[in-house]
């Protein structure tokens, strides 16, 4: 499994002009929506996407993908943009894996805003078992900086294996995974290495419900679901239930899109169980993008989304992702430390949402298949959304300045 980063040397890279859209099957829309405050006069302004969908097709043609869905929005104006081919629709409910990363801190940090829990002090500090690593924070646990084995140290660990079945709690989950003594000759001091993913994020998860005394479920409707009207959106714990053709990081056909087909859970997987729906996720791209809202609705405060897209294993210990990429860390997103504002949390099975704070958009690509799959279409796509959000909308859709090309320069 490659360590993300979705940013690329994408600036006049050589992409392929003939484009083979699927035709008879795809599904594009154009949506602008209701402006907020302070964007006066640009209600009806539209961006020219009428090249992305052709690109996005021809990508899923060449890599033979089942389907695609791609929704973009924009600060001010919410969803603009939908393209939909194959077997993905609106609706579509497709488990995400490590897509879910930056949801799981968003749940924490409100707590956090809330004064329920301090993501600072220590794990100790909410429950008794906590004193088994009496240093780690959440914090460090959501930064992949806790000093526990990590997912990509040599997955699977066996101490941690709860963290992949169904059965148990999360809190018995978490306590085995925080008290083992097997473990001991792999941990090392938090804040020194960068270890991504692994049984911490079930500690994450279990340190909220003990701090809150609420469910994970509960805290997800009350933090996400209900403030954003979600459709569907949920976590679960499909690992050892369902394992895709080419191993446990390849999407599993099994699941075709029916939460119907997963076992209850009282142990939902933190770092990787959510599934959800295009539209459903884009909403909450667009909630950080607007600084922790959700219509009228404060989820979390802007201090907390700030913080969570900043780079803090950058910031606390210099730390290295491992990465090819100038990849940097913050709580649940991937920071790119070369282009200001950018973070993504892209998953193992084609999950790719991503903020560009600086442009101003949002987005979120999924496919059904794999990291790589999900990454060759975003990087094919992603030149042109960032060509329009740089020249701007006009009120009938033609590009501000020059002729729309197909974003190879």
């Amino acid at each position: 499994m490659t360590l993300p980063l979705l940013r690329r040397a994408l600036a006049g890279a050589a992409l392929a002009t003939t484009l083979l859209a699927a035709a008879g099957c795809t599904k594009d829309a154009s949506a602008p929506t209701t402006t907020s405050p302070g964007a006066a006069g640009r209600a009806s302004a539209t961006y020219d996407f009428t090249k992305v969908g052709p690109r996005l097709d021809a990508k899923v043609a060449e890599l033979g993908l089942a389907g695609a869905g791609l929704v973009v929005v924009e600060r001010d104006r919410g969803v603009v943009y939908e393209h939909y081919t194959g077997n993905v629709d609106a609706g579509r409910i497709s488990l995400i894996a490590s897509a879910s990363k930056s949801l799981t801190a968003g749940v924490l940090m409100r707590l956090d805003d809330q004064g329920v829990l301090d993501v600072d002090a220590p794990v100790a500090d909410v429950v008794d078992w906590g004193s088994a690593h009496p240093d780690v924070t959440p914090a460090q646990l959501l930064s992949n900086s806790s000093g526990l084995y990590g997912l990509t140290d040599g997955p699977p660990y066996l101490p941690y294996i709860c963290q992949y079945v169904a059965s148990g709690t999360l809190q018995e989950c978490a306590r085995t995974i925080f008290t083992t003594a097997e473990d001991d000759d792999v941990v090392v001091p938090p804040d020194t290495e960068f270890r991504y993913g692994g049984g911490q994020w079930q500690v994450a998860g279990a340190v909220a419900e003990a701090a809150s005394g609420k469910t994970w479920d509960q805290l997800v409707r009350e933090t996400f679901t209900e403030p954003c009207g979600l459709t569907t959106f949920a976590y679960n714990n499909h690992f050892t239930q369902m394992i895709g053709p080419d191993g446990p990081f390849s999407y599993p056909p099994q699941f075709q899109g029916d939460p119907g087909n997963l076992q209850p859970t009282r142990n939902p997987n933190m770092e990787g169980g959510v599934y959800t729906t295009p539209r459903d996720y884009a909403q909450l791209l667009l909630m950080q993008l607007r600084g922790g809202t959700c219509g009228d609705t404060r989820v979390l405060s802007e201090r907390a989304v700030e913080r969570m897209q900043r780079d803090r294993i950058g910031q606390v210990y210099d730390g290295s992702t491992g990465s090819t990429d100038q990849a940097g860390y913050g709580l649940g997103w991937w920071v790119d430390r070369d282009e200001a504002g950018f973070v993504e949390d892209a998953g193992a099975y084609g999950a790719v949402p991503w903020i560009d704070n600086g442009r101003g958009y949002a987005a979120y690509l999924v496919v059904e298949r794999t990291y790589d799959d999900g990454g060759a279409v975003a990087e094919a796509v992603r030149p042109l959304l960032d060509q329009q959000f740089d020249r701007g909308p006009t009120a009938d859709g033609r590009a501000t300045s020059g002729t729309a090309t197909d974003g190879d320069g």
